[in-house]
């Protein structure tokens, strides 16, 4: 029967068939080349040569085993061919051939004073990558109980602990979470302060609810020095932090319980972690802690919106990628209609604002 119904396509629909069946098993050595890339700091090795790099710059660099660099040489053919380095066929004074690697756009992410590679060791972490390896069986089971901590989690079926429970117990796998947390909140504040800046304007208090060490709320600050910025997080989190400065400070507690008052209160990729449930308690209890929306109280939200591709295929696979890895934690990316509901049983006038930062990541500004 299979090779019946292969006969009645032709071949090269069958070559491109197979390709892509190839690609979809194989697609996990991307990530691992992209990992060796970012533990090697390749990136780094031809930003600073300009942005262009040879073989041999990029091997001397990474202390390359001489007898392994054509091995080195199979990685950055990987990269080039998936878009995260350029590959330009060059001559040397000896007119023999070399190639000279570059950065891409998507690779300029990885590189400057702002990055997002921290990103990278925390989502190929073997603990990440490994709960999915449970996937098949996790989708069988009953769903476990609803609370907090991700309970019933792909991870938690994994390691038989939520992730952050994992991140209280292991301190290598803490650091790798926080610093990509940290990573994250800095390049994005940083671009939504460039590009919606207003959004902070007029407002004299702001606390971050489970702002881990306060990177978010360090660009905040520095960038609107009159507001007093605050930190909310779990007390293990904030005994990590550093200690209160100028106009920030970390406060120890629970945002399901209770949030310290201010103008306004942030929540960035926190509501995607948990399900709908949980996001109306969460916001119930920022709606407490603002004034009204006369006197400048709001909730503003970064997440992102799913559905705002206009049909790119790119950003449509991505998106529901991430929708798709957020099973590790019992979390979800949200659409449109999937926000104004939340919003709505929260209590929040439905005379919301959604700013598009890049792409579906969005700022979101609701009202009590």
């Amino acid at each position: 029967m299979t090779l019946r119904l292969l006969a009645e396509v032709s071949p090269q629909d069958l070559l491109v068939a197979l390709s892509e069946l190839q690609t979809h098993v194989l697609s996990y050595i991307k990530s691992m080349a992209l990992k060796c890339a970012v533990d090697l700091s390749i990136h780094d090795t031809i930003h600073r040569h300009g942005g262009a790099a040879t073989l041999a710059d990029i091997a001397a660099d990474a202390k390359i085993h001489p007898a392994k660099v054509p091995d080195l040489q199979r990685v950055m053919e990987l990269l080039a061919a998936t878009g995260i380095f350029t590959a330009t066929a060059s001559k040397k004074d000896d007119g023999s051939a070399e190639t000279v690697y570059g950065l891409t756009t998507a690779c300029r992410f990885l590189v400057g004073h702002r990055n997002l590679s921290p990103m990278v060791p925390f989502l190929v972490s073997p603990l990440v990558v490994s709960s999915f390896f449970s996937l098949s069986d996790w989708l069988r089971k009953e769903p476990a109980a609803a609370g907090a901590g991700g309970a019933g989690s792909l991870f938690e079926l994994a390691h038989g602990c939520s992730h952050r429970e994992m991140a209280k117990q292991d301190a290598a796998f803490s650091s790798v979470v926080n610093d990509s947390m940290a990573a994250d909140s800095q390049l994005f504040l940083e671009v939504v302060i460039m590009d919606k800046g207003r959004i902070f304007r007029g407002l004299s208090s702001l606390v971050d609810v489970g702002g881990g060490h306060g990177a978010a709320a360090q660009v905040i600050a520095r960038a609107f020095p009159r507001i007093k910025c605050m930190v909310l997080d779990l007390p293990h989190v904030v005994n990590e932090a550093t200690a209160s400065d100028g106009n920030m400070h970390f406060i120890a507690g629970d945002m399901f319980e209770s949030i310290p008052p201010a103008d306004a209160v942030l929540l960035k990729n926190i509501l995607h972690e948990w399900g709908d449930e949980n996001c109306v308690k969460i916001l119930q209890r920022c709606k407490q802690a603002i004034p009204s929306r006369t006197a400048g109280g709001k909730v503003i939200i970064i997440e992102m919106v799913r559905g705002s591709s206009q049909g790119d295929s790119k950003i449509n696979e991505m998106e529901v990628i991430r929708n798709m890895f957020m099973l590790c934690i019992n979390g979800v990316e949200r659409d449109i209609n999937e926000w104004k509901k939340i919003f709505s049983d929260a209590g929040f006038s439905d005379d919301y604002k959604i700013m598009p930062v890049l792409g579906p990541f969005s700022v979101i500004e609701i009202y009590p």
